[in-house]
């Protein structure tokens, strides 16, 4: 499944200031819940190389509440093609992490598939599906 392509992410915690903001980037805008799959895989990183203590002082520094901290988590939970899946979707209507949040609780992952095949099933025939190109 994998395209043999690698995604990058930095991440700067502390707040911006208005000076130091970026323009928009040119192009598709990737999807939040593909940006919210990144960050969990990458602060389960941090905290499995000790590079940060534990999830609360991820959210302590990334100013959320260790419950949100929580919820993001949860998405490595995931079946791992479903994780890849997440990265490189286009961005798909009513496809977010609160949606997913009673898949992530199934421990099977087959369940976890047929749930999210189901879910994204129910999200383009409502209309929802990815904008046209």
């Amino acid at each position: 499944m994998s395209s043999g392509q690698e995604v990058t992410y930095t991440i700067d915690l502390r707040p911006a200031k208005s000076s130091d903001r970026q323009p928009a980037m040119v192009g598709d805008p990737i999807p939040r819940i593909a940006r919210l799959m990144a960050l969990a895989m990458r602060f389960e990183g941090l905290v499995r190389e000790q590079t940060v203590r534990d999830y609360a002082e991820l959210a302590r520094s990334g100013h959320v509440t260790r419950a949100r901290m929580t919820q993001i988590m949860k998405l490595v939970d995931l079946a791992p093609d479903l994780q890849e899946q997440l990265l490189f979707l286009p961005p798909i209507k009513g496809l977010n992490e609160r949606n997913l949040r009673c898949i992530v609780r199934r421990v099977d992952w087959d369940q976890q598939r047929r749930m999210f095949r189901k879910l994204s099933d129910v999200s383009n025939i409502a209309g929802e599906s990815r904008p046209s190109s």
